[in-house]
């Protein structure tokens, strides 16, 4: 499931606008380091093209990210540093979203804030439900609250538009 498809079934038009014109672009080259574990980072990350490798420090890959996964959350809802390295494997591209420009809007407006913290918290938590299910015997699920099942349509049609708007522009 991908990950930002939470955070965009969970926005308001309003919301997502703000996060057009906050957010920017970036290309990252194969090899190079998006976040570095230990080291503190100045955004969110939203991967729309590409794909993304965590690893821990000893070097362990530990997850492959790709389109439409969020990147950096944990660090910016608990304020602490980064406990994985983040490297594209392959070249990709990001929307980034300034840490300083995310908080100040959390801040000054209760609406979006709701809104992004559920879908932190709902993302978090099929993340958590997945590890769970790939630790015991049980299969994975691909069930989803109901909450976000009936807006997954708008939050498809939303990262759609990002990726086609970006494409004309990369």
């Amino acid at each position: 499931m991908k990950k930002a498809l939470y955070m965009l079934a969970a926005f308001s038009d309003r919301d997502f606008d703000w996060l057009m014109t906050a957010g920017r672009k970036k290309s990252v080259a194969a090899g190079r380091t998006l976040i570095r574990e230990g080291e503190p980072t100045d955004a969110l990350y939203i991967v729309l093209e590409g794909a993304l490798a965590v690893s821990l420090e000893a070097g362990k890959e530990v997850a492959q990210l790709g389109s439409g996964e969020v990147v950096g959350e944990m660090s910016f809802v608990d304020s602490r540093k980064p406990s994985a390295t983040v490297k594209a494997a392959i070249d990709s591209l990001v929307w980034v979203i300034p840490r300083s420009q995310l908080a100040t809007k959390l801040s000054q407006d209760r609406d979006f804030a709701s809104h992004f913290y559920h879908a932190i918290a709902v993302f978090l938590s099929d993340r958590l439900r997945d590890t769970m299910n790939s630790q015991g015997d049980r299969e994975s699920s691909n069930d989803m609250s109901p909450q976000v099942a009936k807006n997954i349509e708008l939050a498809e049609v939303r990262l759609g538009w990002l990726l086609s708007r970006l494409k004309q522009t990369f």
